[in-house]
């Protein structure tokens, strides 16, 4: 099969095509045909930092066909659509970046007939990390919902997945473009987290302050995050980010910082994150972000897009 490989370290430059060994799925596990693959800020940031043994496919997220099963899995999976997540897990080689991929039974989720492929790559990392920083301190009903950045993958899925929960969703975007995705994910308001008086049009619309911020860049945002959020409040925080403050301020509104890699969440956790997204998806609820797509020979160029910051969402098509 035609795969995306890296044997060392670097940058985009070690990622190289090249033929290699179909996988056989073992016992308890699936092979996917896949049709488009996701790209997440963790491909590249594995691929720069993390050594392969002899080599590693790249990719978390990706979306396909069940082809193949493994002892113990139920043969009428074969042929089932699906998306997948967390291939390229710590010790797994066969990331999404190829045509074939192999996860445990539970890592290929049934993708409902009418939901695109570029849809089901789409989700994985950033919208079971959505799920997770939105729900983890329970039921949103009738709670205020700050999302920064939410027109990126996490912020976009986290909008449309507490509104669906019946709060009220402040996001932050820094341009009207972004603004727009936020808004056409469900954001009953969305605020320009530069503006001098930000802090002051987040009040306006939650005027009680916000239980739940869904943070991408803490040390950034925190003067912000403090300014709005409610007594008691919970800040969940998902991206890299230096953090330099007194804790007196957190210590007194009784802040709860969470800080989520959803790598190191308990299998319960990411079942119900799994549970939540499909849900979600299934109902219509969630939102496709646009998308910039590359060949699979591109894919350093695919990297480097995602690495750059490029808006939407960054799909390699497998052949």
């Amino acid at each position: 099969m035609l795969a995306a490989v890296y044997r060392s370290t670097g940058g985009p430059e070690v990622l190289t095509v090249e033929d290699v060994p179909t996988p056989e799925p073992g016992p308890g596990e699936v092979r996917v045909r896949l049709r488009v693959a996701g790209v997440n800020p963790t491909d590249w940031k594995r691929r720069s930092t993390a050594e392969p043994q002899d080599f590693q496919v790249p990719g978390q997220d990706g979306a396909g066909e069940v082809d193949a099963v493994g002892e113990g899995v139920d043969p009428a999976r074969v042929g089932e659509r699906v998306w997948v997540w967390f291939a390229a897990a710590p010790g797994r080689r066969w990331g999404t970046a190829a045509q074939w991929t192999v996860v445990p039974s539970r890592q290929a989720v049934r993708l409902p007939d009418e939901t695109s492929y570029d849809m089901g790559a789409g989700l994985g990392i950033p919208a079971m990390t959505a799920w997770h920083c939105l729900f983890a301190d329970g039921s949103l009903d009738g709670r205020t919902v700050l999302v920064a950045g939410g027109a990126g993958a996490v912020g976009n899925a986290a909008v449309s997945l507490a509104r669906r929960d019946g709060a009220t969703v402040v996001a932050t975007a820094s341009t009207p473009d972004k603004a727009s995705l936020a808004t056409s994910a469900g954001a009953h308001a969305v605020v320009d987290y530069r503006a001098v008086d930000a802090a002051e049009r987040v009040r306006a619309a939650a005027p009680d302050g916000v239980a739940r911020i869904v943070e991408v860049a803490l040390g950034a945002n925190l003067a912000l995050d403090l300014a709005v959020l409610a007594p008691r409040g919970v800040v969940s925080t998902y991206a890299d980010d230096e953090l330099r403050t007194s804790t007196r301020p957190l210590m007194v509104a009784n802040v709860s910082l969470h800080f989520v890699l959803v790598y190191g969440l308990t299998d319960a956790a990411l079942d119900a994150a799994v549970t939540g997204v499909g849900a979600a998806l299934a109902d219509g609820s969630l939102r496709a972000l646009p998308t910039t797509r590359f060949a699979l020979a591109d894919v350093a160029a695919a990297h480097a897009a995602v690495e750059a910051g490029t808006p939407g969402k960054v799909l390699i098509d497998l052949p």
